[in-house]
């Protein structure tokens, strides 16, 4: 049935809330026959058989991807409105249930799950029949009539979910990272910035091989941590900017077939109306179809960013630990018990937190890999894996990152006694004297202290040093900086 078939004009459009009458089923038709649904739900028969065929577990795609097809549909029916190949009422109709979809209003409606069709035709077609019906049940129709709004015909014109449900995956992943994960990323950077500052001439111990090496200050520590979140928030930014180049208009496998000249570019301009996010029709839309790089690319840079606030985590865990057995440099947060048999016992669970999100992604970018890797041809059939992947990372991420933030770092504290005890008992002070008795003396002095448990200035008296000498070189502070340039 071609639109013009069953355009039946201009109706009235009812002002009616969402919803069905509970109860009973209706009888849909797809072109394989006809299929019984819940009466109380908008989708029909093909996305009726996806909900049985492919009840794999109970995952389903994430709400974030409806909500972006949601808008892709709302700016596809207004493009083909302008040109023309659609009546304006009945792209106006179908402009304003997308618009239910992309706010989520009609979230209960969307019953596809991950594992489903490799191209996300499943969740096309719910999004096209929800869509369709509920416009219907706005002008008064039939639901599951077609009639005057037609899920194929009039929702899908000029798409395919080759090209639409990869692009609602760009559009959901780049508005999650630049409004969560970015912000996240940059808040813990900034929060490490501020400790650096406050902490800049506080000297503890160093420590590489988990051994005591020459001073360090707290603040030198944070900064390198933020340097390290600055890197992963601007590579982050870069790859996610590729989602940008949206597939739509390329159809079927990317020549555009059934499509109009511009169609891809008309909706990229509406999905961008203040051009705050400016999306593209991809540069070539063969390689956006075929491909699922420009996620994978994404998904390692999540994956990278996640490294980084591992490896924070696990510093301020292990300096943190103890009370009394452990590093106990750092008093973190006491936010909740941590035994239900040890009384009093507080554990760093925002840092155990926050790794598991980084295990998390280091498995989540294998999955990525694979999916990637396993298109064929002309289009990559593991994309609602590679979407829910994707979606959840960028998620978790910023969650992660903020709940650490906001329950650890910005509550932490040092043990000044501790750091000044550990700092005054390094034998690794000795390395000031090299210069000055060289490195063989050195090294005895530093046997000395440490075979008979004294302190490293004791030792080097012990040994021939006269104590100005040695109080002379060893500055635990001047050790955290470069030697000045000789006169």
């Amino acid at each position: 049935m071609t639109t013009e078939e069953h355009d039946v004009g201009a109706p009235v459009v009812v002002d009616l809330p969402i919803g069905l009458p509970p109860g009973g089923e209706r009888t849909e038709v797809d072109a394989m026959g006809s299929v019984e649904v819940p009466a109380d739900r908008y989708w029909g028969a093909q996305t009726e058989r996806a909900r049985r065929l492919f009840a794999i577990g109970d995952r389903l795609l994430p709400a974030a991807v409806v909500h972006a097809l949601g808008e892709l549909k709302q700016a596809a029916a207004q493009a083909n409105g302008a040109s023309g190949r659609l009546p304006a009422w009945k792209a106006d109709l179908i402009a304003r249930v997308a618009g239910e979809v992309a706010a989520g209003a009609l979230d209960e409606h969307f019953c596809a799950g991950v594992f489903q069709s490799g191209s996300g035709t499943s969740t096309n077609m719910n999004a096209n029949e929800v869509i369709a019906n509920r416009s219907i049940q706005l002008v008064g129709g039939e639901l599951g009539s077609k009639v005057p709004v037609h899920p194929n015909d009039d929702v899908n014109l000029g798409q395919s979910s080759n090209d639409t449900f990869i692009s609602a995956v760009h559009i959901a992943t780049h508005r999650i990272i630049t409004s969560s994960t970015l912000p996240a990323l940059a808040g813990l950077r900034d929060t490490c910035v501020a400790l650096a500052g406050r902490w800049e001439d506080v000297v503890r111990v160093g420590r590489t091989h988990l051994q005591d090496a020459t001073p360090i200050t707290v603040g030198q520590a944070f900064s390198a941590y933020a340097a390290a979140l600055d890197d992963a928030h601007g590579a982050l930014a870069v790859a996610t900017d590729g989602l940008a180049a949206l597939a739509i208009g390329g159809t079927a496998v990317g020549t555009g077939v059934n499509t109009t000249a511009g169609f891809g570019a008309e909706v990229c301009r509406r999905l961008s109306p203040s051009g705050a996010t400016v999306f593209r029709p991809a540069t070539n839309p063969f390689a956006a179809q075929s491909t699922l790089d420009a996620l994978v690319r994404v998904h390692g840079a999540l994956r990278d960013a996640s490294v980084v606030t591992t490896k924070l985590a696990n510093d301020i865990r292990w300096a943190g630990s103890g009370p009394r057995a452990g590093i106990g440099e750092f008093v973190l947060p006491a936010n909740e018990p941590g035994s239900s048999i040890m009384p009093g016992k507080v554990n760093p669970t925002q840092a155990e937190a926050l790794v598991m999100v980084g295990a998390q992604l280091a498995g989540a970018d294998v999955t990525m890999g694979i999916a990637g890797a396993g298109g064929h041809f002309e289009l990559n059939t593991l994309r609602p894996l590679a979407a829910t992947t994707v979606v959840d990372s960028a998620t978790i991420l910023a969650d992660g990152c903020n709940r650490f933030r906001e329950f650890c770092l910005e509550g932490l504290e040092l043990d000044r006694a501790t750091i000044d005890g550990h700092l005054a008992g390094s034998v690794m002070l000795v390395t000031a004297l090299v210069p000055v008795v060289g490195y063989d003396l050195a090294t005895a002095i530093a046997q000395r202290a440490s075979a008979d448990g004294i302190p490293v200035r004791e030792a080097a008296i012990a040994l021939g040093v006269a104590p100005e000498t040695f109080d002379a070189a060893v500055d635990p502070l001047a050790m955290t900086r470069p030697d000045p340039p000789t006169p």
